[in-house]
């Protein structure tokens, strides 16, 4: 993962504050998600930093969870044998905003910004509630929420903000009964017109590796992987 991709994820899905103690980088999430509320090594690190870590992490009401990218072996190896199981790996996608540019059928997607109460109650259902909401709120540089429409009713939301040229979709979410006919594909046409106005040259987004219709569709857009990250949670 480029160190670009990284602080594009950084500033488009924020933490609410930072905290550095030893090596560690702590991320104070109030809810937003295991991507808001990770630690992450922004050095060496031996058995005798996890303990501070894990303390910091119980002060903020958080579990001791670590984000691990590929340039971390020894971290991640060291995290493995004292207990911490991998969670939520993720593969992060992107390409030129142009591939994903192009017409969007009348009224099936289309940008919004704050994010309509029927967005609201979308997201709700997809357990993408208030917590997360606030992350996007604290979002500061250019960003809009999507808004799909399927078979003449409401299908799906999402979130895009864009970080020095690089645009990331964020909280995709398409109602059960009304997927597979085409809303993630128009909010995501939708997402890269509106990127490419605001002067963003690549679009990017971040998927779990275990999300296969998902991956399927990004790569049918011509979408490709650049990066790879994921958890370590302390088991019980």
């Amino acid at each position: 993962m480029t160190p670009e991709i990284r602080s594009t994820i950084e500033a488009t899905w924020p933490a609410a504050a930072l905290h550095r103690v030893g090596p560690w980088l702590i991320r104070e999430g109030r809810g937003g998600g295991k991507r808001v509320s990770a630690a992450s090594a922004e050095g060496p690190v031996t058995a005798a930093d996890l303990p501070v870590m894990e303390a910091a992490q119980a002060r903020l009401g958080q579990p001791p969870l670590v984000q691990i990218a590929g340039e971390a072996p020894e971290t991640d190896a060291l995290l493995a044998e004292a207990g911490y199981a991998v969670v939520d790996p993720v593969v992060v996608y992107a390409a030129p905003v142009e591939r994903l540019t192009g017409e969007v059928p009348h009224l099936a997607a289309f940008t919004v910004w704050p994010p309509l109460a029927v967005q609201r109650e979308i997201w709700a259902e997809g357990h993408i509630g208030p917590d997360r909401w606030a992350v996007m709120d604290r979002v500061t540089g250019p960003k809009t929420s999507l808004f799909a429409r399927a078979d003449d009713r409401p299908a799906g939301t999402g979130f895009v903000a864009i970080h020095e040229g690089i645009a990331m979709l964020h909280a995709l979410e398409v109602l059960p009964g009304l997927r597979r006919r085409g809303a993630a594909g128009h909010m995501l046409r939708a997402a890269a017109n509106w990127a490419a106005a605001n002067g963003a040259t690549t679009f990017s987004l971040v998927v779990t590796e275990a999300n296969a219709g998902a991956r399927a569709l990004y790569a049918s857009l011509g979408m490709e992987v650049v990066g790879q990250y994921h958890y370590r949670m302390k088991q019980a």
